[in-house]
């Protein structure tokens, strides 16, 4: 967040002797200074929300530049509400959520700090294009808002004019024009004693390649199965073909916010079927977990349109993981070498 900003304040201080009002702001329909109003309104917004851990709608403040203040004031506002989101992510504890309105009506602190990256980089991007400047910011930043916000865009060959096809304002060789977008957070569900979360591009990159994806994982840490989700989770990713909702999501205690395990689907639903996977840390098994687990995703999964079955492949030998199946109400329905086929209807 901070080093969005100082690169924002390094290029538009460039120009803080031109005139910002009555200038267009790229392809928005606001001029240059309102534009930057806008960028710190939704910073100031962002740290509100996170700092008073709002859960419905936006808190009721806005802010306005005092009367009388250049353009050299306008980017202190800027730094000044940049700073202050950037506090409230270091602050924030990593299980809050607050709201935010798409599309799961809820963001952690990862996902609004990607979305003040992505305000400063775009609007700045909107400005300089007005004033006639140039303004290209730093490749990771481009990826940190990429592959935590924008999980459906496959990755171009350089970031930054991948983020401007995602949002309208560029064009990419071979995509089609971007008329409308949103940017999305991760989902979460909730069981008794787990919260599932949506695993992020970002995140799934990390535990493929041994990391803990930013969670806080029981001593055991993640096991093989996990990593190997994850690392499918990413190929995804990169062909174009991730979709949030049906993808990895990490098992963590409601209580004591560790990561016990791992569950997902195989992908999006196929004429109304759609294939579940778990996996569980050694030191979490035992406990009922990926029973919970199970119940809750292939609930959600069969709540969803034209969805009429969950299905799951286990091994005959993994006794256990057969219980957990069973357990969780599904029935087998087939078997073949050595691998037994369970389905829970809708």
């Amino acid at each position: 967040m901070e080093e969005a900003v100082a690169h924002c304040v390094a290029a538009l201080g460039t120009v803080t002797d031109r005139d910002w009002e009555g200038v267009g702001a790229g392809r928005l329909e606001w001029d240059c200074r309102r534009t930057t109003l806008h960028m710190a309104e939704d910073l100031i917004g962002y740290a509100g929300q996170l700092a008073g851990r709002a859960t419905e709608g936006y808190a009721p403040f806005e802010i306005a530049f005092e009367e009388g203040t250049d353009n050299a004031g306008v980017l202190r506002v800027i730094t000044t509400t940049g700073a202050l989101l950037a506090a409230a992510v270091r602050t924030t504890p990593r299980a809050v959520r607050a709201f935010h309105p798409y599309p799961f009506r809820h963001a952690n602190r990862e996902g609004f700090a990607a979305m003040g990256v992505a305000e400063v980089l775009l609007h700045t991007h909107d400005i300089a294009e007005g004033l006639g400047i140039a303004h290209e910011p730093p490749a990771e930043l481009c990826d940190f808002v990429l592959t935590r916000i924008f999980p459906t865009v496959r990755p171009g060959p350089d970031p930054w004019p991948t983020l401007l096809w995602a949002t309208g304002r560029g064009d990419l060789p071979g995509r089609a024009p971007v008329t409308r977008w949103r940017w999305s957070n991760n989902p979460v569900l909730r069981s008794e004693r787990l919260v599932l979360e949506g695993v992020t591009p970002a995140a799934a990159a990390d535990l493929a390649l041994g990391g803990d994806g930013g969670f806080d994982w029981v001593p055991s840490g993640p096991f093989d199965g996990t990593r190997e989700g994850a690392g499918i989770l990413v190929k995804q990713y990169e062909e174009g073909v991730f979709r949030p909702e049906w993808a990895m999501y990490v098992l963590v205690g409601s209580e004591d916010d560790r990561a016990v395990g791992a569950m997902g689907f195989h992908g999006a639903p196929v004429d109304g079927e759609v294939e579940i996977g778990y996996d569980l840390s050694v030191d979490a098994r035992g406990r009922g977990y990926a029973t919970e687990a199970l119940r809750t995703l292939s609930a959600w999964a069969l709540a969803q349109d034209g969805v009429h079955t969950v299905r799951a492949v286990v091994e005959r030998r993994n006794t256990p993981s057969r219980n957990v199946v069973t357990r969780a109400g599904f029935t087998q329905v087939s078997e073949d070498e050595g691998q037994i086929a369970y389905a829970l209807r809708g």
